[in-house]
């Protein structure tokens, strides 16, 4: 049986027992084998239509459960390729895209998620800061930022909807989750936090938005920006909301 190391039996011309072998024994290695390698056999699979497939089916067979990275890694694959099956599955079984788009305000995360399937990231953070606003009210609307004071009634339920989206559609560096795992983890120390997720350099913020990294390339944490231009009030209320507890 072929391993993922072998790109060229990956892409050769495939019996249909050797197909059904193939997707059983990849699906196999996709639930069981450590993070990292799971991410570079995704990555693999992606070279072949056989490999499309495989991970077709690992999407269906995980389709009751809270979508994780991999899920979300899965699910860009087929949202990028030029696969016409791939295209109609995305479609038929998940056509609002991985993540559950839960809210208890009536806000429309889709676009969002949209823009993050295609890692679009500068426009993704915008577009939260907008929907938070959204959650915040028509004052926050039109003023286009947040009171600190208006993220305390925001629901978990959003909350964590906007952190899952962030979360499966970064490989898992990024979201709300993250910056408080780093701020938990360097004591709640926000100087030391900032330096870490990349918004301070020396005595200087990172400047908006030429200096931030809009690509997996930035540090774990750095993305979304939480109206990081304001200060540590709203990212404090965000990381200290009930929605992570």
């Amino acid at each position: 049986m072929p391993d993922a190391q072998s790109s060229p039996l990956i892409s050769a011309e495939l019996t249909n027992s050797e197909v059904s072998d193939f997707i059983t024994t990849f699906l196999d290695r996709l639930k069981s084998e450590s993070f990292k390698n799971q991410l570079q056999l995704v990555n693999e699979l992606a070279a072949s239509e056989v490999g499309l497939e495989v991970l077709m089916q690992f999407l269906l067979d995980r389709q009751s459960y809270t979508p994780g990275v991999i899920e979300g890694k899965a699910y860009q694959v087929l949202f990028q390729s030029n696969d016409a099956k791939s295209q109609a599955f995305l479609d038929a079984h998940f056509p609002e895209g991985i993540v559950p788009l839960r809210s208890d305000r009536g806000v429309d995360y889709a676009s969002l998620q949209g823009l993050l399937a295609k890692q679009e990231f500068q426009a993704a953070d915008r577009l939260t800061l907008e929907k938070m606003c959204e959650l915040a009210g028509d004052l926050a609307v039109q003023r286009k930022w947040l009171y600190f004071t208006e993220v305390a009634n925001f629901p978990s339920t959003d909350l964590q909807t906007i952190n899952l989206l962030w979360l499966v559609h970064s490989e898992g560096k990024f979201g709300f989750s993250v910056q408080r795992e780093l701020w938990l983890g360097v004591g709640k120390n926000w100087e030391r936090l900032w330096y870490q997720i990349g918004w301070k350099n020396g005595n200087n913020w990172t400047r908006y938005p030429q200096e931030f990294i809009w690509s997996l390339e930035a540090p774990r944490g750095h993305l979304p920006l939480s109206n990081q231009l304001r200060g540590v009030r709203v990212i404090s209320a965000l990381l200290n909301h009930p929605a992570w507890e």
